[in-house]
């Protein structure tokens, strides 16, 4: 049997570019640290929204192309961070469509993610677990980082094919136990400086008075300080994690290192990206407020 590499990843997503939002800088990092980096991607998003109008034809509305198109902008994506290992969950057995959002039909649609039997679907990414044998999983939290029914699933399946992988008696192929989980997160002090507005009047607050936006604090994956465990500091990385980004295009409106979110406020990308921890043991190093610097400390081959 070929000799494992010593750190092995695995990330679970549920739509393209979620990768690269939350973990972009993370996944080029460790990739650069000769880690090996698994990610699943559960859809292929095709029910998103066209941001560029030269496609929008591809839109489920029309002609229902979006999924395979953004098949090409995820491999671009994973080329810009140096990933190799990239699939998605049940393929090419299985395809799981784009749920939309609740209370609309594609979240009714028998294909959709949403709709999928938890137990059915976790089997699949178990068998990815035992095969990659992962000391660390990422994903999104309880309310799948914004709540987005997709998310949701997303994160019910990671933690699911975690708990069933170690279980002897589930399924083919020896168990495994991934020994450190966690899910993304941004801490409450990280949004400081990191916004930009085209109103004078709240970019002078931004600027001045370390303001926050109302809807920003309200987003479920903005988590009180204290919370967030982790800071992976993946800064020398930001250049791929862009190109990531902007390979993302028909779903991302990037200027710079600007994100656009809404019509008057941006958000600048950085490379610091945070988590919560939610299995496994604190280990050093650690910055300065405490958070530990590396995902794999304390983790055995």
């Amino acid at each position: 049997m070929n000799q494992l590499p010593a750190h092995r990843l695995l990330l679970v997503h549920a739509h393209p570019d979620d990768e690269t939002i939350n973990n972009g800088a993370t996944m080029a990092g460790y990739r650069a640290q000769g880690a090996a980096v698994t990610l699943v991607t559960c859809t292929r998003g095709e029910e998103g929204e066209v941001l560029v109008p030269s496609l929008a034809h591809l839109a489920a509305a029309h002609e229902d192309s979006l999924g395979k198109y953004r098949e090409g902008e995820l491999a671009a994506a994973m080329t810009a961070l140096g990933v190799t290992d990239f699939q998605f969950l049940g393929a090419p057995e299985r395809e799981y469509r784009d749920s939309g959002m609740m209370g609309t039909a594609p979240n009714e649609h028998p294909d959709s993610f949403w709709q999928a039997d938890l137990d059915e679907a976790s089997s699949r990414l178990v068998a990815i677990i035992r095969d990659r044998k992962p000391q660390v999983l990422i994903t999104y939290d309880e309310q799948g980082g914004y709540g987005h029914p997709d998310h949701i699933k997303a994160h019910q399946i990671a933690m699911r094919a975690a708990e069933l992988a170690a279980d002897p008696g589930f399924g083919a192929g020896l168990p495994w136990e991934i020994s450190k989980i966690y899910w993304s997160a941004i801490p409450r002090s990280a949004l400081h400086g990191s916004l930009q507005s085209s109103n004078i009047f709240i970019q002078i607050l931004i600027k001045f008075f370390n303001y926050v936006p109302a809807q920003w604090l309200a987003l479920p994956f903005v988590k009180a300080d204290g919370v967030v465990t982790t800071r992976y500091d993946g800064e020398k990385f930001l250049p791929q994690k862009l190109a990531a980004l902007r390979a993302h295009k028909t779903q991302l409106i990037l200027h710079g290192d600007l994100f656009k979110f809404s019509k008057k406020l941006s958000t600048r990308i950085g490379g610091n990206e945070f988590y919560i921890r939610v299995k496994g043991e604190a280990s050093g190093p650690f910055d300065k407020v405490g958070r530990e610097l590396d995902l794999f400390a304390g983790v055995k081959e």
